[in-house]
């Protein structure tokens, strides 16, 4: 039901439920796991959320769609948190919260472009977006700090996140790494596919007449990249 939601809310919903509403999920299941919970009931949930990574990342490979691209991406993201909390260590605790912070403004800041785009060229169909750079290049910037946050590039606090979550994952089960490196390579592959697309190549026809960036627009960009930097440079500022 997420992606349904997300790609027919409005683009306030769509920022809010991402960046806020998933996150009060994620903390809910921090706070409601017990500590002594049965293997039995780990084992496949764990294997069904790291199995959902690269199902979700494979879906996101064929989405033509810009704002289903980015819900499933979300969607993505949160299978690695779920399956850090229920492990229930200190270092998943914290690689998840980590997680959870850092991709609620990348998401939201995603969704925040994809919705400018949209409001542009009336259609949110990736291959009628292209050449955004000629007409934009200023969002091409932001579009480019939203996607390579996305993907977990170092110094990024999406990457200390991961890393975190992919090493607690591997210590508990070995097995676990060929999921989580999978999607992790998929992600990259996706959120270039998507900056690329977007952003190069020529313009179409009806995008002769794009406005640029408004100043509104890049104060939301603004109040989304500052916190992504600052967290970057000192992420004990979560914990």
């Amino acid at each position: 039901w997420l992606p349904k939601a997300h790609v027919e809310a409005p683009i306030a919903g769509s920022m809010v439920l991402a960046a806020v509403l998933l996150k009060l999920g994620g903390y809910g299941i921090i706070r409601m796991t017990p500590t002594n919970i049965s293997t039995a009931l780990i084992y496949p949930t764990i294997a069904m959320a790291t199995w959902g990574i690269i199902m979700t990342g494979l879906t996101c490979l064929r989405k033509t769609d810009l704002k289903a691209l980015i819900a499933y991406s979300s969607v993505g993201h949160m299978g690695l948190v779920a399956s850090a909390t229920l492990i229930q260590t200190p270092w998943s605790t914290s690689g998840a919260v980590i997680l959870m912070v850092a991709h609620g403004l990348t998401s939201s800041m995603l969704f925040c472009l994809a919705n400018m785009l949209y409001e542009r060229t009336s259609t949110r169909m990736l291959i009628a977006m292209r050449g955004m750079q000629k007409a934009m290049p200023l969002m091409t910037s932001y579009w480019l700090i939203a996607s390579l946050t996305n993907l977990a590039l170092p110094p990024t606090i999406n990457l200390i996140g991961e890393i975190q979550i992919m090493t607690t994952l591997f210590n508990w089960s070995p097995l676990t790494i060929m999921m989580t490196a999978t999607g992790a390579a998929i992600t990259a592959i996706y959120s270039l596919q998507m900056f690329m697309t977007s952003q190069q190549g020529h313009l179409t026809k009806d995008s002769k007449e794009v406005y640029p960036a408004q100043t509104r627009e890049l104060l939301i960009m603004i109040l989304h990249a500052l916190p992504i930097l600052l967290l970057t440079l000192n992420s004990e500022l979560i914990n």
